[in-house]
C-alpha cells in the first residue's frame, strides 16, 4: 500500500494550509482569531485543494444573523465543465449563533472588521480562519515593516556567527 502525496506543508494535527492572506497582517492588527466552516460546491472544493484561490480582497460580512465571505476568489476548476462555479460568489460561513452575535457586536460597536486570514484543510474538511481586526494607520505599517526588517537582520547575523 503506497502513501498519497500531499502538496503543501502539513503541521501537527493534520492541518494543511491551502491559501494565506498575507496582506491582512500588513494592513490590519489582528486581535482575535476564529475558525469557521464554509458552505462550498464540489468544484470549489477541488479548486481549493489545489490552492487555486485568493483572499486578498475578501472580507467577512454579517447579514441577518449569518456570516458570509465576500470578495474572495476561488478559481474555476478546469475539469468541471458546465457544472463550474462563479469564482467571485458570496459563500456562507458556518458559525455558532453565539459566535455570530459576539462578532456582530464587536464589528458594529468598536470599529473592528472581519478579515479572512487562511483557508486550510483540517481532518478532511475545508476551514476558514477569520481575524477580528483593526485597520492600521500608515505610520503603524511603516513601524511594523521596520521591526520585521530589524528582526530579519538579527537572525541573519546570528546565522553568520554559527
Amino acid at each position: 500500500m503506497g502513501k498519497t502525496k500531499q502538496s503543501g506543508p502539513t503541521t501537527a494535527g493534520g492541518v494543511r494550509v491551502l491559501v494565506r492572506n498575507r496582506r491582512a497582517f500588513y494592513d490590519y492588527e489582528i486581535d482575535e482569531r476564529l475558525e469557521a466552516g464554509i458552505a462550498l460546491v464540489g468544484s470549489e472544493v477541488k479548486s481549493l485543494r489545489e490552492a487555486k484561490a485568493s483572499l486578498g480582497e475578501g472580507y467577512v460580512e454579517i447579514r441577518k444573523g449569518e456570516a458570509y465571505l465576500v470578495g474572495a476568489r476561488v478559481n474555476e476548476y478546469p475539469w468541471a465543465n458546465q457544472f463550474n462555479h462563479d469564482p467571485m460568489r458570496v459563500r456562507k460561513l458556518l458559525l455558532h449563533r453565539d459566535e455570530l452575535r459576539r462578532l456582530e457586536a464587536k464589528t458594529t460597536l468598536r470599529g473592528y472588521t472581519l478579515v479572512p486570514l487562511a483557508v486550510y484543510l483540517k481532518n478532511g474538511k475545508i476551514k476558514l480562519e477569520i481575524g477580528v481586526a483593526r485597520g492600521k494607520k500608515k505610520y503603524e505599517k511603516r513601524e511594523s515593516k521596520k521591526e520585521a526588517e530589524a528582526s530579519r537582520e538579527i537572525q541573519q547575523a546570528l546565522r553568520r556567527r554559527r
